[in-house]
């Protein structure tokens, strides 16, 4: 399996997650040609070798929008140790009539950013890769939902800012089209901090996270540190939501190469790079791997009959699984816990028939890995004929044989015997070996 592991031991950005991708191998062609692709001309982007702490590696800059390069940085001001101190999405529900009132230094023609409509015009007439342009989309769409929420409005009516601006939409396209190139089977991160300062913005002074990062990082662990200035930008924080599957400690693995992205200025304590390692899992022949998304509700008001209802339709609608759990609620009401599991491009629409089937009012949703055994289909001889068998093995070592109901019914009904009968015959069969 191949991995990718994260190391945010001083910050993440949008800026160095590009750098670090470079550092690690992928050619400077993935971005450039992922940027061309874009209906809009950018300006020039390029990388330049740098050290941070005695930590050697490569910074991705977008003239026009690098401090170092005379860009000033309107109405962020704070001690942020990364490239882009503007990386913060403020967002506004917009109306065409609606004008800004803040002051923005960008010098270009798009002072006032896009919405976030804008673009997912712009990414859907791009000529990227599909799976970089879904990503892409996936992560604005990831800020959209979080500005909304704290704006109060929906997040199809965002406008962003800073998000908005040609460096930060470089920052996710590039990033996005360096992960992709990397054909990754896995994305993990280990621990997050976060300075204990504070950030100087168009609506005001707010502790650090910035009211963005905090509400990306929903579900994802992190901590802070007596450090007065920022280390997680809203892009960072994005980037890790859209990517990570797992957080945590690097599990055992085979390293083949390792990135450093650095940020544009030089700060105490720590190198501000960011640590890209990647490699192969030591025991990835063991089990299989994947990602699923868990979607959980509490439900007080359903009937059996209609929570039976629900189950099917979920299930129906292409879920891996889904459980019902009787459960007692607050007030001693008598309830159901609803579980399904499911791959992450249906999470949305079976969100959606969770929440038109039964009673919630909201969703949770989880992304976790999930270990199986190899699987593979099979069939056994019994004195009822052939039966179905789901097979797992680890290493090539069979460990569970599970027949297959609906064969063994069918069997059962062909010599009308009782479903057991079968079922034991077909488990007995396994165990001689006939598989």
């Amino acid at each position: 399996m191949k991995l990718l592991h994260i190391d945010p031991f001083a910050g993440i950005s949008g800026d160095m997650t590009v750098s670090a991708l470079r550092d690690l191998g992928v050619p400077e062609e993935v971005f450039q040609e992922a940027l061309a692709a874009l209906p809009i001309t950018l300006p020039e982007c390029r990388f330049v070798r740098g050290e941070r702490g005695g930590i050697s590696g490569w910074r991705f800059r977008v003239k026009g929008h690098d401090g170092e390069e005379g860009h000033a940085a309107g109405h962020h001001h704070h001690d942020d140790p990364h490239d882009h101190a503007h990386d913060h999405s403020h967002g506004h529900g917009h109306s065409p009539s609606h004008s800004h009132s803040h002051s923005h230094h960008h010098g270009d023609s798009h002072t006032h950013g896009r919405t976030h409509d804008e673009i997912r015009t712009l990414l859907g007439q791009s000529r990227l890769p599909e799976e970089v342009k879904q990503h892409a989309l996936s992560v604005f769409q990831r800020i959209a939902i979080a500005e909304g929420g704290i704006h109060g409005v929906p997040p199809e009516t965002v406008g962003f800012h800073e998000v908005g601006a040609e460096d930060s939409i470089a920052d996710i396209v590039a990033a996005c089209a360096g992960f992709a190139h990397l054909k990754l089977d896995r994305i993990t991160c280990g621990a997050l901090i976060e300075g204990t300062g504070h950030v100087h913005c168009a609506h005001g002074t707010f502790p650090l996270p910035a009211p963005a990062t905090l509400a990306l990082l929903q579900g994802i662990p992190f901590r802070q540190v007596e450090e007065p200035w920022e280390h997680i930008t809203p892009t960072g924080a994005a980037l890790i939501a859209e990517f990570a599957s797992a957080f945590g400690p690097m599990q055992e693995t085979s390293v083949s190469a390792i990135g450093y992205g650095l940020g544009s200025r030089h700060t105490p304590n720590r190198p501000n790079a960011l640590r890209l390692i990647l490699g192969a899992s030591i025991d990835s022949g063991s089990t299989d791997c994947d990602e699923v998304v868990e979607l959980r509700c509490n439900l007080d008001d359903l009937t059996p009959e209609h929570a039976s209802h629900a189950l099917e339709a979920i299930l129906s609608a292409g879920a891996l699984d889904a459980t019902l759990t009787p459960t007692v609620m607050k007030k001693g009401r008598s309830g159901w816990i609803l579980e399904v599991l499911c791959q992450e491009e249906k999470a949305g629409k079976l969100t959606e028939r969770i929440l038109r089937e039964t009673t919630a009012f909201g969703v949770r949703r989880h992304r976790m890995d999930r270990l199986k055994l190899e699987r593979h289909h099979s069939s056994v001889s019994t004195p009822y004929g052939e039966i179905a068998v789901k097979v797992g093995t680890l290493r090539g070592e069979i460990l569970q044989q599970s027949p297959e109901f609906s064969s063994c019914a069918e069997a059962a009904a062909r010599y009308g015997v009782p479903v057991r009968l079968v079922h034991q015959a077909a488990l007995q069969a396994g165990i001689e070996g006939t598989i």
